[in-house]
């Protein structure tokens, strides 16, 4: 028989959404007539903006023609999407990024999973807790870590606690590591990484050689005067990479485009103690293992940074930005504790009774048929805790939150 890689084995359970879709396909089956809510995962429901579709219709067109046609395209990006993201996202905010340090990509969680190939195989790693599933799973297959423990962590990664008690914002690590996961907003907690803080992050990287893997996957759905971007600290071009994502805020979580940003200054050291380019790394990478995001989604891409495109992907923003404002005012009135919600799409909440995480999703579920995320699947420190998300259509948000409030009445 073929061997296998035994560092699948020792994920401690299945992927947390599929568990979750697990549990809910159960009670529609033993319920056929439940009428479930879903406000568990992150996949957004407003239809794709009018101006991207027509600019999608167009390329299509386009390659309809003989001198329209193309095939491969570019793996890292064609020019024209590199250029005006590198336009709008950073340099008209001030933030000096070029072009070619920008990787056009599927999605921001193939490349938040992607990126440790290029790191060595015993490379140390940091990551928050709660945190992103995927950054924790694609260390475990890649072989980083030990066997998980009764509490799902693993041996070998340092875990940053996020704790009501220091605001969600993790501390330093107490040794130097070569990587370590930041995202901001946060996933599940809803927290942003305020600009002292990423400033301690950025100071304390640079000195110690590593890099940190900054997530701003969310950054369009913040409201308030914080960071956007890692690179709005000096110094970062040295110390981070960037992933940022069309999924949620262009409404792209099915059409699939996103971007990684890493600087030409960003470099690594092999084995012999030799400085290497992480970007030229990365590119080898892309080159090898991928043929490029399609043309017509890149163009739809590009028409999010048109005057119409922005108007309208900020208003499926500024709906989704509502509905969690309903939520965190509707659960308030329960009395529950709340986090998030006013500068992510998601909404923490303080499990109540001593419930667990699972215990109070199966409730929500029985009692209520809404469907949410359990805080212990982010990690040992999301247990006791809970992730509602805001993409949902309006009515039944409202509805979600009204069952809510009576099934805990």
């Amino acid at each position: 028989m073929a061997r296998l890689n035994d560092h699948y084995l020792k994920l401690a359970a299945g992927y947390l959404f599929p568990e979750i879709s697990r549990r809910m396909n159960a009670f529609s089956e033993a319920n056929p007539g439940a009428d479930i809510i879903k406000l568990g995962i992150g996949d957004v429901v407003l239809p794709l903006a009018p101006t991207i579709r027509q600019a999608m219709h167009e390329a299509i067109d386009e390659l309809a023609t003989p001198e329209g046609f193309r095939g491969y395209g570019p793996s890292e990006g064609y020019d024209f999407l590199r250029e005006t993201i590198a336009r709008n996202d950073y340099v008209d905010r001030g933030v000096r990024i070029e072009p070619d340090e920008i990787h056009v990509s599927d999605g921001s969680k193939c490349d938040s999973a992607n990126i440790q190939e290029i790191f060595a195989s015993d490379a140390t790693v940091a990551v928050t807790d709660p945190v992103y599933p995927v950054y924790v799973d694609t260390n475990v297959m890649a072989g980083r870590t030990g066997e998980a423990d009764e509490t799902g962590r693993y041996a070998g990664l340092e875990y940053l606690p996020c704790t009501r008690e220091n605001g969600f914002l993790p501390a330093l690590p107490e040794r130097p590591v070569d990587m370590v996961y930041l995202c901001s907003p946060n996933n599940p907690t809803g927290v942003v990484t305020p600009r002292d803080e990423l400033r301690k992050w950025v100071d304390w990287a640079r000195a110690n050689g590593s890099i940190i893997l900054f997530d701003a996957a969310y950054e369009r759905f913040i409201t308030e005067d914080l960071p956007h971007s890692i690179f709005e600290i000096d110094g970062a071009r040295e110390c981070a990479i960037e992933f940022r994502s069309f999924s949620k805020t262009a409404g792209f979580t099915g059409i699939r485009c996103a971007y990684i940003v890493i600087p030409k200054e960003l470099e690594g050291r092999d084995s012999r103690g030799g400085s290497v380019s992480v970007a030229q790394l990365w590119s080898r990478r892309t080159n090898t293992k991928f043929n490029g995001v399609s043309y017509p989604v890149q163009r739809a891409a590009e028409a999010v940074y048109s005057e119409a495109g922005r108007k309208e992907v900020q208003a499926n923003i500024d709906y989704y930005m509502t509905n969690a404002r309903l939520i965190l005012d509707g659960l308030a009135k329960t009395g529950l504790t709340t986090f998030g919600g006013v500068n992510a799409p998601y909404v923490w909440l303080k499990t109540p009774n001593g419930l667990d995480s699972w215990q109070f999703f199966d409730q929500l579920l029985e009692k209520a048929h809404v469907v949410g995320t359990p805080g212990s699947g982010f990690g040992a420190h999301g247990e006791g805790y809970f992730r509602l998300s805001a993409f949902g259509l309006r009515e039944k948000v409202e509805e979600a939150i009204e069952r809510i409030s009576s099934s805990l009445g």
